[in-house]
């Protein structure tokens, strides 16, 4: 009796190595901007200037670190960010859903004009400064609701939900109507709890953004401070470490002679990317099942 062999192809084993060495090649171009950020911001600002740190802080620092947490704004900063991005992330998740619920019904009267409408908005934006005038006029500025309002609707959020709830059974909401439930009792009680993996994708997608906006607070909140999120706490630091720089002034409460502007920069990208890259793992299983099942055409 001949044995039978169970062993790979010469060609598949080749392939495989090949297939390897370049996720490999590609993991290493993703992961190390990030590592070479991470390196460089905990060394000695003054060192850095010479070059040459590619893998290992050449003298270990924290100086930059010290910096950047001694002004109490930034403590402030964080809260505010943190509840703005829980807020603002549970605001367009939910609104969002809400919309997209009856747009996903086919039998709706004006569902095309209300999509292309909605579709108008995805490339045309009414530009800045009709927005801010908007948003004055709305007294939403220096106002903390500014973060939450804007944001509370996302069309592209809106067509993979929609993709997402037709996949659903029509079955499901037809025996609840037998049985007496309302759409809203069916979307609260029946859709919502079934759409978990959609419904982390775009949490991720909204959470991202609130947790990466500087400009809203840049442009909304002109004298209060103490709305500012870290993000641009962290930029208008930046922006003033570099201008006492380039002037020569000895910049008080801010840097000394061991901080530099791009030292100053990298240690805020690293305090401000490290919470949400925290965050992914836990998300990444709905994520991808929700971006796999709302990318299905209708």
């Amino acid at each position: 009796m001949k044995n039978i062999s169970f062993s790979k192809p010469s060609g598949e084993k080749v392939f495989d190595i090949i297939n390897t060495l370049i996720m490999l090649l590609i993991c290493f171009l993703c992961v190390y901007p990030i590592w070479y950020v991470v390196v460089n911001s905990f060394n000695d600002a003054t060192d850095a200037m010479k070059g040459g740190i590619y893998w290992w802080p050449r003298k270990f620092s924290l100086e930059n670190y010290i910096k950047v947490f001694k002004d109490d704004r930034l403590l402030q900063s964080f809260k505010i960010t943190i509840v703005k991005t829980v807020i603002g992330t549970a605001c367009n998740v939910f609104f969002t859903a809400m919309v997209a619920y009856p747009l996903s019904k086919k039998y709706l009267v004006g569902r095309k004009v209300y999509m292309g409408i909605g579709t108008i908005t995805m490339f045309f934006s009414g530009g800045l400064i009709p927005t801010f005038i908007l948003l004055k006029n709305l007294n939403l500025l220096n106002n903390f609701l500014v973060y939450i309002i804007p944001a509370a609707f996302n069309f592209f959020n809106l067509i993979i939900f929609g993709n997402f709830f037709n996949e659903l059974p029509s079955a499901l909401e037809e025996s609840a109507k037998m049985d007496g439930a309302s759409d809203w009792t069916i979307f609260m009680k029946i859709i919502l709890p079934l759409s978990k993996p959609v419904l982390a994708t775009i949490a991720l997608f909204a959470g991202v953004g609130q947790w990466n906006d500087y400009f809203s607070g840049l442009m909304y909140m002109t004298n209060r401070t103490d709305l500012e999120p870290v993000q641009t706490f962290l930029y208008r630091l930046v922006a003033q470490v570099q201008s006492n720089q380039m002037a020569g002034i000895a910049a008080t409460n801010i840097t000394a002679n061991t901080t530099t502007a791009t030292s100053i920069k990298l240690a805020a990208m690293v305090i401000t990317t490290l919470p949400i890259c925290c965050v992914y793992p836990f998300l990444q299983k709905y994520f991808v099942k929700g971006m796999l099942v709302g990318a299905v055409k209708e």
